[in-house]
């Protein structure tokens, strides 16, 4: 068996790819080249088999969309984040109107309705009322189009899952998941996948729960350009893989090096790394459930 065939395969469920820090943009300051391509071909290079690119509103869903049609193997999500719900206020028909419209012209690359769900820990961003209606229009896309939901919950997993609980929806991911097991088991029981990254890992009880998700509802993502592991985190005593990186203003493009404390695709490893360690299970054959529960949920229709 060559190199290329034996390495592992992953699908990466959440990337913000749309993001300015991979035009060089770090706070409205250019430090650098844009060096996307540089970074996709990183990920590409260690076993990437497909990207979903988050929409996180009707113009970043526009954008997803536009770049995953630079490549084969990059797809996109349609929605509208709880934070940002407020752009729905002014005019919700069109603001929905707008989603439906993306999905209908580009069912080829867009796999899933989302990011939309409930985050509590943010209210100053989106009143709780706001996120609660709008959260609920979403769903008639997912059911419209017979799409799985890729769901952001933050602290409101009660509010979350009473939701979609009394509609029926046609499955999903809660990605970023850092909840407790209480939470965990209540989205478990809908159905629902579970989406690991460095932001799910950053505690000894996250850990823990982590270390309970069924095998046949996992799923791994970076959330990038956040949510890296850190060097703080429980949980980098287990990655074996490390990246060179420089800070950005020292950052050249065609340098192998990523920039420090920006996270990029290829970092999905240190989440594998950590999940079979605190798991216990064997590596490959845990990445090739993940993947396969990936295909699943995303893929299995051939879009």
């Amino acid at each position: 068996m060559n190199r290329m065939s034996s390495l592992r395969k992953y699908i990466h469920i959440g990337a913000n790819l749309t993001d300015e820090m991979y035009q060089g943009v770090y706070h409205g300051s250019k430090k650098h080249a844009p060096d996307l391509q540089k970074v996709l071909s990183r990920s590409w290079n260690n076993g990437m088999d497909k990207m979903i690119i988050t929409g996180g509103s009707v113009a970043d869903s526009k954008k997803a969309i536009d770049l995953s049609r630079t490549d084969s193997r990059l797809f996109a999500t349609v929605g509208c984040h709880p934070t940002r719900c407020t752009e729905f206020v002014a005019d919700p028909d069109s603001y929905l109107d707008d989603l439906r419209h993306l999905i209908k012209e580009n069912k080829d690359k867009v796999v899933a309705v989302g990011e939309c769900g409930l985050d509590y820990e943010r209210l100053h961003f989106c009143e709780k009322d706001v996120q609660l209606k709008f959260f609920e229009l979403q769903l008639q896309l997912s059911r419209e189009f017979e799409l799985p939901l890729f769901l952001h919950c933050r602290a409101a997993a009660d509010d979350l899952v009473q939701i979609l609980s009394k509609d029926s929806v046609v499955g999903g991911v809660v990605h970023s998941f850092d909840g407790p097991e209480e939470a965990l088991n209540k989205i478990l029981a809908l159905g629902m996948y579970i989406g690991i990254n460095g932001c799910s890992l950053r505690t000894e009880e996250n850990l823990e729960v982590a270390s309970k998700i069924p095998i046949n509802r996992l799923m791994i993502e970076t959330d990038c350009p956040w949510c890296e592991v850190k060097p703080t985190h429980p949980g980098f005593k287990h990655v074996a893989t490390k990246f060179p990186s420089v800070k950005k203003e020292k950052y050249v493009v065609e340098s192998d090096n990523q920039v420090k404390g920006r996270n990029e695709p290829v970092n999905i490893v240190h989440v594998l790394e950590i999940l079979a360690a605190i798991r216990k299970e064997n590596i490959d054959e845990l990445a090739e459930a993940i993947y396969d529960n990936t295909n699943k949920l995303f893929f299995s229709k051939n879009k």
